[in-house]
């Protein structure tokens, strides 16, 4: 049985842009709407396209010199929510949580950075963690949702969209959630190799 679920909205929280462009046309092209933060968000309207700041959905600002940005329930909410789910979904419409579909994530170059002879301070700044979450988040509830948790998917998602437009199936879903707990595991693995060190 393969459950198809629309896309509807994404959230897209990116460190590096390079390569999101095209995936940005097409899933304009198919009327999903953007969500974002910071230099993401500014990016998706360099290119023309229009797009609701986090802040709007949370009511927060970007806080502790941007450690907080998408760390909330209306963000959280959005995507662990389950869609045949009563209950859950009472309490999206309760606390106005919107669905979030797709969520689109680069994470924090924490390898690069240790690669770089960076200093301890910014090594650290540089352990991701709204981006880790995200991931975990999106992995979880690869029933309803589509979790995108490094630019190397990118490639993978366009062809989705290109043969069934922002149509997915459970299959899909369940294929990118399995990309996505292995990349949250290498990163862990990193950071935790630097720790033992």
């Amino acid at each position: 049985m393969a459950e198809t679920k629309q896309i509807k909205t994404a959230l897209i929280s990116v460190f590096h842009k390079d390569g999101l462009e095209e995936l940005l046309k097409k899933l304009n092209e198919e009327g999903v709407k953007f969500l974002s933060t910071g230099g993401t968000q500014s990016f998706i309207e360099s290119l023309g396209y229009d797009c609701q700041k986090v802040e709007e959905v949370t009511t927060y600002p970007s806080i502790l010199g941007g450690r907080v940005k998408t760390l909330h329930p209306k963000v959280f909410g959005g995507i662990l929510a389950r869609r045949d789910n009563e209950g859950d979904q009472k309490q999206m419409k309760e606390y106005d949580i919107p669905a979030i579909d797709l969520v689109i994530v680069d994470l924090y170059p924490f390898e690069q950075t240790v690669a770089s002879g960076a200093s301890e301070a910014d090594i650290i700044e540089k352990i991701d963690i709204g981006g880790i979450s995200l991931i975990r988040a999106g992995a979880k509830n690869f029933k309803d949702v589509v979790i995108i948790p490094s630019k190397n998917e990118y490639a993978e998602l366009l062809e989705v969209l290109n043969k069934k437009g922002a149509n997915t199936d459970i299959e899909d879903r369940k294929h990118f959630a399995e990309r996505a707990f292995g990349v949250s595991s290498h990163y862990d693995t990193a950071i935790h190799s630097w720790f033992a060190k």
